[in-house]
């Protein structure tokens, strides 16, 4: 379980033989409590300051790139970027097919289609049938993956249908069949689109399955590197062809460059296409905790160095140097062990940047 702000700040008062805090007299706590209250914070900044290459510091994510948008914004939680982690691919079509916590976009085609918390999220499909349309580009080659899985034990098999409207001309129709209950079944296939839209409908026939995700993105696109390059590098022999903002440039951005803000990035070429999604490695920071039960995003283990930090900042308060020399001493001495325990960048942070070929034209 997450370590609450309530816990982390008792944890330091508790040390210091002051009165801990409840959580009805969290909001109104004065004087020292306070000052702790606020020490917490900055000393859970000052780890991710000072031990940023700890992986649990380090998040993966993914931006959807626009025809004609040169730039884009870092996520919320964004402090320092990786430079060397930038891969560009093809995009997800389908939206929520992983149905992490809902069957939001997803339409009703028949019966009641329903979500279940099994696995990591399912839609729930018991006689009844779902559909979504995602953007396609006619004559272009589409892959389409679908894992299910049967509750019960029972052989069955969802049909899976790809067409020009829920009911309409069939581009896919096909099934799956289901025999192993335990891991399911996975449909890895492709279809040809002949519309702007294709619609992915799912169905099970007088048969409960779970479906776990469907993913859809074009056949003829695969992952490659970005290359990083200064904002200067950029000025001097990219941003007069970007500037010109003609189509006729754009094209799959081969490099990335960080705006002078520091809060966004740009490509370039422009994007040609909708279809492109950009990933990356970031390094997080820390949204301070308000409510005495905002838990932090760091494991449990970081708590002795939190509290360390922290007795440091009220004994430097409090004027005594020689406390805050010892409780500085613990604090960079655990802070060490954890750096050595964690090691730097893990390898699996990069185990998807390779090298592909380049995305063909639209």
């Amino acid at each position: 379980m997450a370590t609450t702000y309530l816990t982390l700040t008792n944890r330091v008062l508790r040390e210091l033989n002051e009165t801990e805090l409840t959580s009805s007299t969290f909001a109104s706590s004065r004087g020292i409590q306070t000052a702790i209250k606020d020490f917490v914070n900055k000393s859970i900044h000052d780890i991710y300051n000072e031990a940023s290459e700890i992986p649990l510091l380090y998040s993966r994510t993914t931006q959807n790139l626009t025809t004609g948008d040169g730039e884009y914004d870092f996520p919320a939680d964004f402090r320092k970027i990786d430079r060397d982690s930038f891969t560009i691919g093809p995009r997800e079509l389908v939206t929520n097919g992983e149905f992490a916590s809902n069957i939001n976009s997803w339409t009703t085609g028949d019966g009641s289609p329903s979500h279940t918390t099994s696995g990591n999220g399912r839609l729930n499909l018991n006689d009844a049938a779902a559909y979504q349309s995602v953007e396609t580009i006619v004559n272009k080659e589409y892959k389409l993956q679908v894992r299910v899985l049967s509750p019960n034990s029972s052989s069955s098999a969802l049909i899976v249908r790809v067409g020009t409207s829920a009911g309409g001309t069939q581009n896919l129709n096909t099934t799956i069949g289901v025999t192993d209950f335990g891991q399911g079944a996975i449909l890895n296939t492709t279809f040809t689109a002949t519309a702007k839209s294709s619609f992915i409908y799912v169905e099970s026939d007088g048969v409960q399955l779970d479906v776990d995700y469907i993913r859809c993105s074009r056949s003829d696109a695969t992952r490659q590197k970005v290359l990083y390059i200064s904002y200067d590098d950029y000025l001097q022999n990219y941003k007069s062809i970007d500037d010109r903002n003609d189509s006729d440039v754009f094209g799959t951005p081969a490099k990335i460059y960080i705006l002078p803000n520091f809060t966004a990035f740009g490509v370039t070429p422009i994007p040609s296409s909708d279809e492109m999604t950009l990933a990356y490695n970031y390094y997080t920071t820390h949204t301070d905790l308000s409510a005495h039960g905002d838990s932090m995003a760091l494991p449990d283990r970081f708590g002795g160095l939190i509290t360390d930090r922290s007795k440091y900042y009220t004994y430097m308060l409090r004027s005594d140097p020689q406390h805050a020399q010892l409780a500085d001493r613990d604090y960079q001495r655990k802070l060490r062990l954890l750096k050595t325990d964690y090691s730097t960048k893990a390898d699996y942070m990069r185990s998807d940047v390779r090298v592909y070929n380049v995305m063909s034209d639209r």
